[in-house]
């Protein structure tokens, strides 16, 4: 459909009531936060900052910073996995690319894989929607431990907690 002013009504808003049970609306401004406190610690250097944690169907969305070179983790992904990179560049041991800024990846069902910031990468930022779990894996395939969105939602109500913001600060991302 073409952009055109010509027609007096498309700038008129929607006249009709939204549907009676429909969520509202996410919107984060500044998602790449000025103030530290907004980004939970996951790990030693690893840091992320929730922007949809969705509990009806088992998704988030969060931008990752790792602020030091080295392997973030192994893990196998039930469901897709998607990522934009907006800062800095990251690779899988198990393949041969490098996601590097404005890069998207998208990550198919079943897929193990070896998160590596490279040595001379200070900071990497990427955006990624995670489905389903991240279920973390030794070289073999044996389980050591998983994340899912309710694993997410407990560490954001712990950190904004133990920042000051308060733990039900994460409430506005929950859908």
């Amino acid at each position: 459909m073409p952009l055109t002013d010509k027609d007096e009504n498309n700038r008129v808003p929607y006249q009709l009531p939204m549907p009676q049970n429909v969520l509202p609306e996410i919107v984060v401004p500044n998602a790449i936060p000025e103030d530290e406190r907004l980004w939970v610690k996951q790990a030693e250097n690893v840091f992320f900052r929730p922007l949809c944690l969705n509990v009806s169907q088992g998704y988030w969305m969060n931008l990752l910073k790792v602020t030091k070179a080295g392997v973030l983790s192994r893990h196998r992904h039930p469901n897709t996995v998607h990522g934009f990179v907006l800062k800095g560049r990251w690779h899988y041991l198990e393949h041969d690319w490098e996601a590097t800024e404005g890069s998207y990846v998208f990550e198919p069902p079943g897929e193990t894989h070896t998160l590596v910031v490279p040595d001379d990468c200070e900071e990497m930022i990427t955006y990624f929607q995670v489905n389903g779990i991240m279920y973390y894996v030794d070289p073999y395939g044996k389980h050591i431990g998983y994340e899912d969105v309710f694993t997410k939602i407990d560490m954001c109500r712990k950190h904004f907690d133990d920042v000051g913001l308060g733990e039900n600060y994460v409430e506005q991302f929950i859908r």
